[in-house]
């Protein structure tokens, strides 16, 4: 047992790795979808799931582009997570040929919700935690659940303690 945090831990991820692996996940998704092997839209859950979003249209070539907007109160518990904005609802329907892309699913709770309100989607992230795999349909790289994610967008440059010692 050790005394770390639970982000110290840390998966650093750059600007360049997100788009890498979100290219990957386009090129994984390309000829899954349900319109001979086409995607009808890309739903990205804001905000994380933007940037690749984006990046996994423009490989697709998917022109029709929306975000759901999902906020939940208390980070550690997503159980009172709800919709702030949602997609157009004449693209959305059930789901039915729709990507709905974020950039982590970590407890799943988020995906669920979305999931319920359009259950014939294909969900895709980035990275997957085990405790949120269920909740995805495709994803790249999974970490495990203690570990904590540093997204570019979130970062800035600095000085860190090294994670062992001082010497």
């Amino acid at each position: 047992m050790t005394d770390r945090l639970p982000h110290e831990k840390g998966f650093h991820v750059s600007w360049d790795q997100i788009h890498r692996d979100s290219r990957a996940l386009a090129w994984r998704l390309d000829g899954h979808g349900p319109d001979d092997g086409a995607w009808k839209a890309v739903v990205a859950i804001t905000r994380g799931g933007m940037a690749p979003a984006m990046i996994v249209a423009r490989e697709l070539d998917i022109r029709t582009v929306d975000t759901i907007s999902v906020k939940s109160y208390d980070h550690q518990d997503q159980t009172n997570a709800k919709v702030l904005k949602a997609p157009d609802s004449k693209i959305m329907g059930d789901g039915t040929g729709i990507l709905v892309v974020d950039d982590l699913v970590d407890t799943g709770k988020t995906l669920e919700l979305v999931r319920k309100m359009y259950p014939k989607a294909h969900f895709a992230t980035v990275y997957a935690k085990p405790s949120g795999r269920p909740m995805v349909d495709t994803f790249i790289t999974e970490v495990s659940q203690d570990t904590w994610i540093f997204f570019p967008w979130d970062m800035a440059l600095q000085y860190v303690e090294p994670y062992r010692g001082k010497d």
